[in-house]
């Protein structure tokens, strides 16, 4: 008979796949070990179906235009911030793209953002990536600088798209037909990638950033302001990555 340990071993170190296999051997095993990693095993597939639910209902919109080619994500991260520039990201993922908990950047954990990160850029079909600096937000205004670094995103792109699903936004100058979604990140899955290539992207440089100018917290605050950055500001005054259209005020 085999022991309790190893039995928890095994159920707690299998994938997925395994699991209903394993919760049929031994959910008739009466040990109090077993059957709390019986438990355990359940509500965890019980999360993952759960999840895969969830990723499908994001699927709407790909799959409403599913006559298209290719379709392309389109989000930006640092519209509201008083320092760094604005990234806007571009996606363009498989029709049978299976990565699992995309979501709205802003909510998910750093952690979660990092592994998606790396799941979009090894699945993804192409991925484009578009800045504007904070000197070009100053002359021309945020959003006209999100529409440049949208562009931008957009023309990096290995492979055109014949559709873009765009975060609430139509984006002058595009040839290609656009569908603005409301709340998009959280609606559709490849808007939702962008969202978290230009999020990933943008606090990456931030961190850099920090390490230039130590003084303002960047890697903390990512350059909004926080209670910190702001007394920063009045007591060593602005950097070239501030914004001074943002912080006349001050």
């Amino acid at each position: 008979m085999e022991k309790i340990a190893e039995i928890r071993e095994k159920i707690s170190t299998s994938n997925i796949a395994e699991l209903p296999g394993l919760i049929a051997l031994y959910g008739e095993d009466e040990r109090s070990g077993v059957k709390a990693a019986v438990a355990a095993a359940k509500k965890r597939l019980g999360a993952y179906e759960k999840e895969v639910l969830r990723t499908e209902g994001m699927k709407r919109y790909e799959k409403e235009y599913g006559e298209y080619s290719c379709i392309c994500g389109i989000d930006e991260v640092g519209r509201g911030p008083l320092a760094g520039p604005v990234v806007a990201g571009a996606v363009i993922l498989p029709k049978d793209c299976s990565l699992l908990y995309l979501n709205d950047s802003k909510k998910l954990s750093e952690k979660k953002r990092e592994e998606l990160y790396a799941g979009i850029m090894e699945e993804a079909v192409a991925v484009g990536i578009g800045y504007n600096t904070p000197a070009r937000i100053d002359e021309i205004n945020i959003l006209q600088a999100t529409y440049e670094a949208m562009r931008e995103a957009v023309s990096r792109l290995s492979v055109k798209p014949d559709l873009l699903l765009n975060d609430a936004v139509t984006i002058p100058k595009i040839d290609i037909r656009q569908v603005p979604i409301i709340k998009g990140d959280a609606k559709s899955i490849s808007i939702a990638a962008a969202s978290i290539v230009a999020k990933v992207t943008r606090d990456r440089l931030m961190v850099k950033y920090d390490g230039i100018y130590p003084e303002y917290g960047f890697a903390s605050n990512k350059g909004y302001g926080s209670p910190m950055h702001i007394e920063a500001i009045k007591k060593y005054g602005l950097t070239p990555i501030h914004r001074k259209s943002f912080i006349k005020n001050l």
